[in-house]
């Protein structure tokens, strides 16, 4: 007994060795031997859609975000409705998210090479990377693989599990928290900002009504919120759309921080960071941009590893959007 103990030990040992128990269920190069040129499609793909589109990489981000914090990172934010459903991608917080095309793409020509054997909970998290590699022709950080797709995406479960612009920090903690992820997480998965644009109704009662008396939230620096006022023109204006970082909002970097320590984050989720002295002076370490990055490689390969379906599991999608028959 001891020595058949000692024997699977040892073999575990060796699994290790070479990277196939790192991440629990997930591994690198999951598809080395079932489609070995799966990533490499992935990221021609995407690098060629992001040449021709610099706002697809928050786009890309966004939409592993969104599709991990609800059933876990699944693909299930991909699903269409039906006539019996209304699916996550038609809930109101997912109703700006965009990219979907790029997906169906990447998928199309991963299923030219490989058909059956590549999820798109997968290709989510894969081009969420890409997509962002783009800008440094390398990888920020590493995706480990072997997710399998849902076949539910209830609307009601992206509104009950989504974070709203509009949280305070103990709400965010709360909500993070429900994930498995903690406060530093939080800090450093909203890093995400750095890049992408918002509209102006996520964050127009800020400029406009804050306490339901036409006053602005004092938090905000009050030059910043006049330069908005520019942009977003009343509170009901849902169509212009702002950077979420004023100083680079293309680009991928730790400024979004140094926005947040001026009083110049976007939401109230963001100035809720520093109204915790934990979380505050965690804004404070990201802002050295080798930090944040390094944390950020860390955080969201947690987020990524959320609930996610393997082995038996769930399915392969055909098709990103609907479930095979």
């Amino acid at each position: 007994m001891r020595t058949s103990s000692l024997l699977l030990l040892v073999c575990m040992l060796a699994l290790c060795a070479f990277g196939i128990c790192e991440g629990g269920p997930l591994r690198k190069k999951f598809y080395k031997s079932s489609c070995p040129n799966a990533e490499e499609i992935i990221k021609t793909v995407v690098w060629k859609r992001v040449a021709q589109d610099s706002g697809l990489p928050a786009a890309l981000v966004r939409m592993h975000f969104h599709d991990c914090f609800v059933r876990g990172c699944d693909g299930s934010v991909l699903l269409n409705s039906t006539k019996d459903n209304t699916a996550e991608k038609d809930a109101p917080p997912n109703l700006t998210l965009t990219g979907f095309d790029v997906i169906d793409e990447v998928k199309t020509e991963v299923e030219k090479a490989c058909p059956g054997v590549v999820s798109c909970a997968d290709i989510v998290a894969l081009s969420a990377r890409d997509s962002v590699a783009f800008q440094f022709k390398k990888p920020l950080w590493d995706v480990l693989t072997g997710r399998r797709d849902g076949t539910l995406s209830r609307a009601s479960e992206a509104v009950a599990n989504l974070p709203q612009p509009t949280f305070d920090f103990n709400t965010l903690k709360q909500n993070f928290a429900r994930q498995g992820l903690n406060v530093h997480d939080l800090v450093v998965l909203s890093g995400a900002h750095t890049i992408g644009q918002a509209h102006c109704n996520a964050f127009s009662n800020r400029l406009y009504n804050f306490t339901g008396k036409g006053d602005a939230d004092p938090s905000l620096d009050p030059t910043y919120a006049a330069v908005l006022r520019t942009q977003c023109k009343s509170l009901s204006d849902n169509t212009a759309q702002v950077f979420m970082d004023p100083n680079s909002g293309t680009s991928f970097d730790s400024h979004y921080y140094a926005a947040v320590k001026q009083h110049k984050g976007l939401f109230q989720s963001d100035a809720a960071l520093l109204t915790n002295k934990i979380t505050s002076n965690i804004v404070t370490e990201l802002l050295n941009q080798n930090a944040f990055f390094t944390e950020f490689a860390q955080s969201i390969q947690k987020m990524g590893a959320i609930g996610v379906l393997t082995g038996n599991s769930g399915q392969i999608r055909k098709i990103c959007s609907v479930v095979n028959p």
